[in-house]
């Protein structure tokens, strides 16, 4: 049963991270937009929908299933986890920002530039990066 867990938490994290990896491109592509304008609003309409249907659903079956194995694998002692689970909730935090631009732009109240949500973009790469090495390499 572990490894079913397993299978699908990597697919609820890989569609997660699609989302916080295209979400700031789609930020990026919004700044240029002018409010109201049509294509500012089918950029709200798309961000609106990749955060949640997309993106809240992954994040919460990933939380979920992350904590079932956390318990089937008896991994709460492990020095690698706290790291991870640490990284995790900063990944959450990042999920949460996002979410508040997504209302920040739906009302046209955006106000940082294309270069601060590229800047932005990068985060969510590097929290992967560092959590799925610690994942799998368990150094520690």
């Amino acid at each position: 049963m572990y490894l079913w867990l397993k299978a699908f938490h990597i697919i609820a994290v890989i569609s997660w991270m699609a989302g916080m990896l295209y979400l700031p491109r789609l930020f990026v592509y919004h700044c240029e937009a002018e409010p109201g304008s049509k294509q500012s609003e089918t950029f709200k309409v798309m961000e609106r929908r990749l955060l949640n249907i997309i993106m809240n659903p992954a994040m919460a079956l990933t939380w979920i299933l992350g904590i079932v194995m956390l318990i089937q694998g008896h991994w709460m002692g492990a020095g690698w986890f706290h790291a991870k689970f640490a990284l995790v909730i900063a990944m959450s935090g990042v999920h949460g920002y996002f979410s508040r631009c997504v209302k920040d732009f739906a009302f046209d109240r955006n106000r940082h530039s294309q270069k601060f949500f590229r800047i932005l973009n990068e985060i969510p790469t590097l929290l992967m990066i560092v959590i799925v090495i610690l994942a799998v390499v368990k150094p520690f």
